[in-house]
């Protein structure tokens, strides 16, 4: 393996939860009165984390968003979760593999509030192999784009950010990873919720796969 560590977005590269959050903030958003469709919404929010996006939602709606608001959206997010989050196909496996391959040396670096992480972690079966390695952007200076969520995943892991794989499926995560120094990997496979490849290398990914299963091979 010719890294040091491997760091993994969560959000449609180790769950599929894209669908379901984003279900989630359509019907919130429709009962304020912005009308979207499901691929609207995807195409507008994907990759990011709602609460940077309040400016545009208050803009579009002419409603506050408070944190009132901001916490029955999380609310009917969890349960949805809770409901029907799945792992990406080949997900699990992946991160068994590079967890051996690696030494233990991977970690998620999500944009998403850690609860929401942890919750998909456990409901997916892959906390076995980032237990104590998880990171959100909540918790950072700044949301990806910008790069601090995978420095502080590649600091705590004692590895220098340029010698990291990251893998990501967004043009967002694809940024703050290339900000960040690291070898960006996109994931783009055909189903909605991921951006498109050519994006994803317009954005800076050194390579872009469709196979969660060949994530190692990819790697190697």
């Amino acid at each position: 393996m010719r890294f040091d560590a491997v760091l993994f977005d969560c959000d449609g590269v180790l769950v599929d939860s894209e669908p379901i959050t984003n279900g989630v903030l359509r019907d919130m958003l429709e009962e304020l009165g912005w009308v979207l469709s499901p691929q609207e919404c995807m195409r507008i929010f994907v990759g990011k984390a709602v609460k940077d996006e309040v400016a545009l939602i208050e803009a579009q709606t002419g409603h506050r968003i408070t944190e009132d608001w901001m916490l029955r959206f999380r609310e009917r997010r969890n349960a949805g979760l809770v409901r029907d989050v799945k792992p990406i196909t080949g997900a699990v496996a992946a991160a068994a593999q590079l967890h051996a391959l690696m030494g233990g040396r991977i970690a998620c670096a999500s944009g998403a509030d850690r609860f929401k992480v942890e919750l998909q972690m456990e409901k997916c079966g892959l906390m076995p192999y980032f237990a104590g390695r998880i990171f959100s952007g909540h918790e950072m200076p700044r949301s990806k784009p910008a790069p601090d969520v995978y420095l502080a995943a590649a600091a705590a892991l004692g590895v220098d950010p340029r010698r990291c794989a990251v893998v990501e499926d967004t043009v967002t995560g694809v940024t703050a990873g290339v900000a960040a120094g690291a070898t960006v990997f996109g994931y783009s496979p055909h189903e909605a919720g991921h951006d498109a490849p050519d994006a994803l290398r317009g954005a800076g990914a050194a390579h872009v796969f469709t196979d969660m299963g060949q994530l190692a091979q990819v790697l190697a």
